[in-house]
């Protein structure tokens, strides 16, 4: 696998879907808390003990692909998750392929399927193997999802068990690889309700794979764009391209962009995807730019007429590295010592804060990174005066952990989980760990739920001190997020989706 793809792939690690709802148990059918992409649950009762060899704390598992990048959305008794085709479940369908399964809450049985061709040509575009790495997000029975083709999709819940829905009804040839006769859909097969590709529709350049998670608030849905540098790492194919999108979640129209001219100063992808937070009476939509930058732009109340795009209205912008290159930044590819910095991961927004990790980009740039903690009630360019506190990282993808007074985040660069003061940044504790890190910390009952690509999988206490509780392996590596629903932690490795609970 290339390096820029691996950094593709990773930005799934920075979505964390992990959400918080109120009550003991409940699904998780949103990437993050209201999506303030917090990966902190509110789940109780669950698991402090994990034994592959006797089966201990394992309810079930699933068989995925070969790879798997995206966390594991659950709603309505099912669990949603992107995969590859390492492992066809269909005879029709085999060869490289997006995945996205529909399996049963209770058991790990499949329902149903979504088979997704590789774009073809150019594999920068479709990186090969790598499936579907971006998470769902579902409200009733609709599925909001971006493939690996970079299309925004809307899917029924129920598949096509309840017949084909509509307006699209072309499933069948959309499931087949260019140049083949169709393949016949049946009942377990997806049904897709509408469907918008983001190059034509945005004007962007996607590069390695497509990723994103969306965020829905009321009848739109935001996504950072994906648009990207080409295949030497040194031009922008679409540097007029936006870098924010938003559709009209009943049609897949795109409805609005920013207009902060990003794309030149993109340095790798604009993977980041936008949390929502309400600041003085005022809703807000934060990401990071491909440019390094923190954005923050006023929610739509309204939606546009019919063919009208509009600009979205910033509120504030925040450098948090000021002192990295500005111009002519591409000058500065593989430059481990100075480089711009990226965001990947999104932004964690709860109250009038900000949390993100921010530094170089992790096969391209600098090995320097931070935790920033950051004023998000100014107006304007804050760059001056919203950093309230900042925690040193030599590299990192993570999405922090904000549980209360406690901060958990990941260092890929240390290979450690560190745990900081909420309030200040001050360092409490941190632990090496086994294995590349791709993914971030769940916080859920008082534990600490992590996993790395060596397998290795981390259960710690949610404590000032330090307190291991359970490490073992898993069947291969672990590179998505965690998740919490229904008393269940879910833990996607490469191969396999681990449902894990007390007995």
């Amino acid at each position: 696998m290339s390096p820029s793809v691996k950094l593709s792939i990773l930005l799934c690690a920075g979505a964390s879907l992990v959400g918080c709802w109120p009550g003991v148990a409940a699904d998780l059918p949103q990437p993050g808390e209201r999506f303030t992409r917090n990966p902190v649950s509110s789940e109780i009762n669950l698991l402090d003990r994990v034994d592959p060899a006797t089966g201990v704390g394992i309810r079930w598992t699933a068989k995925l692909g070969s790879e798997s990048y995206a966390t594991p959305v659950i709603a309505r008794g099912r669990v949603f998750v992107g995969t590859n085709n390492g492992s066809p479940r269909d005879p029709r369908h085999t060869g490289d392929r997006g995945i996205f399964y529909c399996l049963d809450e209770k058991s790990g049985a499949l329902l149903w399927q979504w088979v997704v061709p590789k774009i073809g040509g150019d594999p920068h575009l479709d990186w090969p193997r790598v499936g579907i790495a971006s998470p769902a997000t579902i409200e009733g029975d609709r599925i909001y999802l971006l493939n690996n083709r970079a299309e925004v999709v809307c899917l029924d819940v129920n598949g096509m068990a309840n017949g084909n829905d509509g307006p699209f009804t072309d499933e069948a040839r959309h499931q087949t690889p260019k140049g083949a006769d169709p393949i016949p859909t049946g009942p377990a097969d997806a049904d897709i309700l509408w469907v918008t590709d983001l190059d034509s529709a945005a004007g962007i350049w996607h590069h390695d794979t497509a990723y994103g998670s969306l965020l829905l608030h009321g009848d739109f849905l935001y996504l950072n764009s994906n648009n990207s540098v080409d295949n030497t790492h040194r031009g922008i194919p679409k540097p007029d391209g936006p870098s924010l999108v938003v559709f009209d979640k009943r049609t897949g129209r795109m409805v609005a962009k920013d207009d902060e001219h990003i794309g030149p100063r993109i340095f790798h992808n604009t993977y980041s995807s936008p949390a929502l937070g309400t600041v003085n009476g005022r809703t807000l939509v934060s990401f990071g730019g491909g440019d390094g930058v923190l954005y923050a732009f006023e929610a739509l109340t309204a939606m546009p007429p019919p063919g009208t795009v509009v600009n979205l209205r910033r509120v504030w912008k925040y450098d948090p590295d000021t002192t990295a290159p500005k111009e002519d930044i591409h000058n500065y590819i593989s430059n481990r010592e100075t480089s711009p910095s990226t965001i990947v991961a999104p932004p964690v927004f709860l109250g009038d804060r900000i949390y993100l990790t921010v530094g170089g980009d992790l096969w391209w740039g600098k090995r320097q990174a931070w935790l920033k903690c950051v004023a998000a009630d100014q107006t304007g360019d804050t760059t001056a005066t919203a950093t309230l506190w900042s925690y040193p990282l030599k590299q990192s993808l993570s999405t922090p952990a904000v549980a209360g007074p406690l901060t958990f985040v990941a260092d890929t660069g240390n290979k450690t989980l560190n745990c900081v003061e909420t309030a200040t940044g001050r360092e409490l504790w941190t632990h090496q760990v086994a294995g590349e890190i791709w993914s971030s910390p769940l916080v859920a009952d008082g534990k600490v739920y992590f996993g790395t690509r060596r397998g290795k999988f981390y259960i710690f206490a949610a404590s000032r001190d330090k307190k291991l509780l359970c490490e073992t392996t898993l069947d291969a590596a672990i590179s998505a997020p965690l998740a919490a629903a229904n008393g269940v932690v879910y833990v996607a490795t490469d191969e396999t989706l681990y449902a894990l609970a007390k007995p």
